[in-house]
């Protein structure tokens, strides 16, 4: 059992999945977010209210911790300056903390968006090199970048989660290759945190997919095996879904809308709009 995990974002919905499987992994849970506190605690849970994009807050939660879980930041895109606090130096003060104080290893919630413009019916791995769809995927490329250079230039560990997309059942047509159930998503980063030894490590969070468009064959040594997959519900999203276009970036790109947005525009609402049904 570890000593200590601090988990960020932990009031948003992947946060609140991973309390309590981390809490279970450890004997002191420090879990903070921007927002309050949750209305519960669990017993080994400790709560404090911090902004990751200030050191002074984000640092001292992290002494005396082996493992952090880095789930907090913002998840649209935004113009790049809402994004430089909490995306880009948010992550960089995680690192940096994590370091200072002798932390073994850092589990990092990236996306899909690293590679968002990548064709979606190519088949890449986790070596594709990057190509962001938006400053929001961007924060994802910098943050694997540092996560890669924390290991190899000072013995930090990390595991870079591309989360594709996180929901409680499959949206739209597109996430049946992208989903990844919440299920799935929690058994990913237990994989993450308990494995032996991980170096620099990236993995795309996808359920089991018939459908996925990406591999983790390369990473098998996680030992994850996603239980869930979208093809059940294949039926009732191709029944809602409007046509497919060939010229459209949100239908062949791994980022979806996002992949389409102007930058700086919200990619989630483009999702939004698939979802609904409507054309994006």
């Amino acid at each position: 059992m570890l000593t200590k995990i601090v988990l960020t974002g932990a009031r948003g919905n992947l946060g609140h999945e991973l309390r309590g499987p981390l809490a279970a992994m450890c004997r002191e849970l420090v879990s903070t977010d921007i927002r309050q506190a949750p209305a519960e605690l669990l017993p080994n849970e400790t709560y404090v209210q911090a902004d990751v994009a200030k050191m002074d807050e984000i640092a001292p939660l992290i002494e005396g911790a082996e493992m952090v879980v880095h789930f907090g930041a913002i998840v649209d895109e935004k113009p790049f300056e809402d994004l430089l606090g909490p995306n880009f130096v948010g992550a960089y003060n995680i690192w940096e903390a994590a370091f200072r104080h002798g932390a073994r290893r850092v589990v990092y919630a990236s996306s899909i968006h690293a590679v968002g413009l990548c064709e979606t019916n190519r088949g890449i791995d986790t070596d594709e090199p990057h190509r962001p769809d938006t400053f929001y995927g961007l924060a994802k490329c910098f943050a694997e970048d540092m996560g890669r250079m924390y290991w190899e230039k000072r013995g930090l560990e990390s595991v870079c989660l591309r989360i594709m997309s996180c929901t409680p059942e499959p949206q739209n047509v597109r996430a049946l290759g992208t989903w990844l159930s919440y299920r799935d998503m929690v058994q990913l980063t237990v994989r993450a945190v308990e494995a032996a030894t991980v170096g620099f490590t990236v993995a795309y969070g996808v359920s089991n997919n018939s459908r996925a468009p990406v591999s983790n064959h390369k990473v098998g040594f996680l030992g994850y095996k996603p239980q869930d997959n979208a093809e059940d519900w294949a039926a009732q999203l191709f029944a809602k879904a409007t046509p497919f276009d060939p010229q459209n970036l949100a239908h062949t790109r791994l980022g979806g809308p996002f992949a389409s947005v102007t930058l700086g525009e919200s990619g989630v609402a483009g999702i939004q709009a698939m979802t609904a049904g409507k054309k994006v």
